[in-house]
């Protein structure tokens, strides 16, 4: 897995790469004067995106801005999965309440899940067509009514059918949010952001019992009412704080780049910068749009409301993302809800208070990974083998952590399944919990991470993908685990799937590792770019 490349075969690396792209025309947005094009880097590595002199361009805003948006995406991406199992301490009480089976009230966490999966093909195209604030606000109004619905639900059927419009309207969190964080920040800081905001749904995942459990001393509805005024309230700061992100970025990187008369590169943070006026360009964008934008963001071409249906199905084609994500979702991630949705039926002696602080030990490895193991470290080890590797960068970088990451989980599955057979102290339960979780989320961060470094132009519709796959395996997972358990016992099944996550799911990724760039290169380059980086 050498990365070290000989000059002709790093600049064949570089195109199938995606790294050292060429953007529609780019040769045409920085002019020396002589008709030759040249671009930003840092360190000596090329800038994406490249920035211009506009203030109303997202890249130029303060810190204090950037991250008060990424809070409020991390807000709803927490919201996307907090919903889902928020309400697994109080299973036994849903049970009896419509009185239904252990795997019925399972499918409760499975509904939610479906809709998540969903939502991406619907909100992706329509987030592109017109912006990324106006899809933002809808889809919280849908899951703030949806969750008061499942608050007043009569029946199960009712209950079920709130349940889904709940994951429907948490959806945009993923494929729009990750799209504002790629609006705000630069490659080079994509791993930590990427990694927070990874952390955003994995906290949500595993806060939500927590919390719920302790709404259940009051009822089982008011882990609903709970949930319904986190979406109230973020809808308040969706509408005063969150502006919008989606930037005619070639459009304006020809009207106001950021230097002019550079020589062929020229590395920003030795440079002096242009500082232009909003007002030169008229052209309506980001803060100047309306407050609740319904017309198309002018200055870039717009897909067609179907298209994120449509490039779903073409990114079949590109075999990395689909291996990765694949073997991701369906051989590791989907462990995930067998944990979670099997808390209680391993400890029904405890209260549901008491079920929900089981929790803690998935929440402190989450968190212990992205402050220590996760995107910052992915980050620093990107830019080391980078320097190593003559300023080329290859996306199978990203991959080293995931071999680290998959032993943990492995370990914390087996480890956890015979402690519940075998009775052992709650702590030995805790450790494994914490094992478990700290190899999701650094395998997370690691997979979202290494997509989109292998298709930046196309970031919109890989997330698309890898959300669908990744909230379809939390669909189906309730619907197996649940007999699997009652059949063969806490050991033998979730030893199964830690042998399944490290003898499957490590080796594909280290054959993704090893076979990526000639597996990009047979694949060729996607037909498609993010509309920002289109032209009219």
């Amino acid at each position: 897995m050498d990365h070290k490349l000989d000059e002709k075969k790093a600049d064949e690396v570089l195109a199938i790469n995606n790294i050292g792209y060429s953007i529609p025309d780019e040769k045409d947005i920085y002019d020396r004067g002589d008709g030759e094009p040249f671009e930003l880097t840092r360190d000596g590595v090329k800038l994406h995106p490249q920035p211009t002199s506009d203030p109303l361009d997202p890249l130029n805003w303060t810190k204090v801005r950037k991250h008060s948006i990424l809070a409020i995406v991390m807000w709803m991406y927490f919201l996307f999965t907090y919903l889902t199992t928020t309400t697994v301490p109080s299973f036994p009480d849903i049970q009896e309440h419509y009185n239904i089976s252990y795997s019925q009230v399972n499918w409760t966490v499975a509904i939610p899940a479906l809709g998540l999966a969903v939502g991406p093909l619907l909100w992706s195209s329509l987030a592109d067509i017109y912006g990324r604030r106006i899809i933002f606000i809808i889809g919280t109004v849908m899951a703030l009514v949806a969750s008061i619905g499942t608050a007043v639900a009569k029946n199960y059927s009712g209950y079920m059918a709130a349940r889904f419009f709940q994951g429907l309207g948490a959806s945009p969190g993923a494929t729009v949010g990750m799209a504002i964080v790629g609006d705000l920040f630069f490659e080079y800081e994509r791993g930590q952001k990427l990694g927070l905001w990874v952390l955003a749904i994995d906290t949500g995942l595993l806060a939500g019992p927590i919390i719920g459990g302790f709404m259940n001393i009051v009822s089982q509805f008011w882990i609903d009412w709970l949930t319904a005024i986190l979406f109230g309230a973020l809808l308040v700061v969706e509408i005063a704080f969150l502006p919008e992100t989606l930037y005619p970025r070639h459009h304006m990187l020809s009207r106001l780049p950021m230097v002019i008369g550079a020589p062929e590169s020229a590395d920003i943070e030795k440079i002096g910068r242009r500082r232009s006026n909003a007002t030169d360009v008229e052209l309506q964008r980001t803060k100047k749009l309306p407050l609740l934008n319904y017309k198309p963001v002018p200055g870039m071409r717009h897909p067609k409301p179907w298209d994120s249906i449509l490039r779903f199905i073409l990114t079949f084609k590109y075999s990395v993302v689909v291996i990765a994500v694949g073997i991701y979702c369906f051989a590791w991630y989907w462990w995930m809800l067998s944990i979670i949705t099997m808390i209680p039926a391993a400890y029904p002696q405890y209260k549901p208070q008491i079920q929900g602080l089981l929790f803690l030990g998935l929440l402190l490895g989450t968190l212990f990974a992205e402050a220590f193991c996760s995107g910052t470290l992915s980050d620093w080890h990107i830019l080391r083998l980078t320097k190593q590797n003559g300023g080329l960068r290859v996306p199978e970088m990203r991959l080293w952590l995931a071999y680290p990451a998959s032993v943990l989980s492995a370990i914390g599955l087996i480890i956890w399944g015979i402690s519940i057979d075998k009775m052992y102290h709650w702590i030995v339960g805790q450790i494994a919990f914490f094992l478990f979780a700290m190899g999701i989320q650094m395998g997370n961060t690691v997979v979202s991470a290494y997509i989109v470094d292998c298709y930046p132009l196309q970031s919109m519709s890989i997330i698309t993908f890898y959300s669908v796959f990744l909230n379809l395996s939390a669909f189906i997972n309730p619907f197996f685990i649940a007999p699997w358990q009652a059949a063969n016992g806490y050991t033998i099944s979730f030893a199964v799937q830690g042998i399944l996550t490290f003898f499957v799911a490590a080796p594909v990724l280290a054959a993704v590792h090893y076979f990526g760039p000639r597996l990009r290169a047979k694949s060729g380059m996607p037909g498609w770019v993010n509309p920002e980086y289109d032209t009219l």
